[in-house]
């Protein structure tokens, strides 16, 4: 398969291209790396994305991003950052990429735990991670062509532990390795309108 992985050059999408890579083509899409760029909050970069890359098999997005700040200090632009960039941008891709996906094709999205699971100044997140969740299980039913779409909600991952361990005190955090598992599920399965929760139940 070819395969888009976006936000390749993050700790998780390292590991799902390392995942992905041994059986499948895979394109590393990313803001300024990769082998090409993309950014997914203009509709104008989408589209040249898909431009440029014919036959496309499968997108996954490993990216998105939200702002965490106490709920006292939000206003409503620190909101349009994880609205427009995580959330719509997701989106986006997915509803420009219905015209350009092979048949069959997927499209594998990233929440994650927090909007079942909460933290101290993650609400952004945990509105976003909801949507997106919600967004994957309904657009399931109305996929044309065959298309298959997923999200992975990943606990926090072990690597991040430095930089985030102190929001995550007591949870089991998972090697991105081990989150990787789960969009190849997405990918290379059956499976459509799921989400995968990696590390938690």
């Amino acid at each position: 398969m070819k395969i888009i992985v976006i936000g390749a050059t993050g700790t998780i999408g390292q590991a799902v291209v390392n995942e992905l890579s041994a059986r499948h083509d895979v394109i590393r899409a990313g803001y300024n790396n990769g082998d090409i760029q993309v950014d997914i909050t203009c509709l104008d970069s989408i589209k040249a994305m898909y431009e440029k890359v014919k036959n496309i098999d499968a997108i996954v997005m490993t990216t998105g991003k939200t702002v965490f700040k106490p709920l006292l200090d939000f206003e409503q632009t620190d909101y349009r950052v994880g609205l427009d960039n995580k959330l719509l941008g997701q989106i986006s891709v997915v509803q420009i990429g219905l015209k350009y996906l092979n048949d069959q094709g997927s499209f594998t999205l990233t929440s994650g735990i927090l909007n079942r699971d909460p933290i101290r100044t993650g609400v952004s997140a945990a509105m976003v991670n909801g949507a997106i969740d919600g967004f994957v299980t309904a657009s399931a039913l109305e996929m044309p062509r065959g298309l298959r779409i997923n999200a992975v909600s990943p606990t926090v991952i072990a690597e991040a532990m430095a930089a985030y361990g102190e929001y995550f005190r007591g949870y089991q955090p998972v090697p991105a390795a081990a989150a990787a598992l789960a969009y190849s599920k997405s990918v290379e399965g059956l499976q459509t309108g799921q989400v995968y929760r990696v590390g938690y139940v």
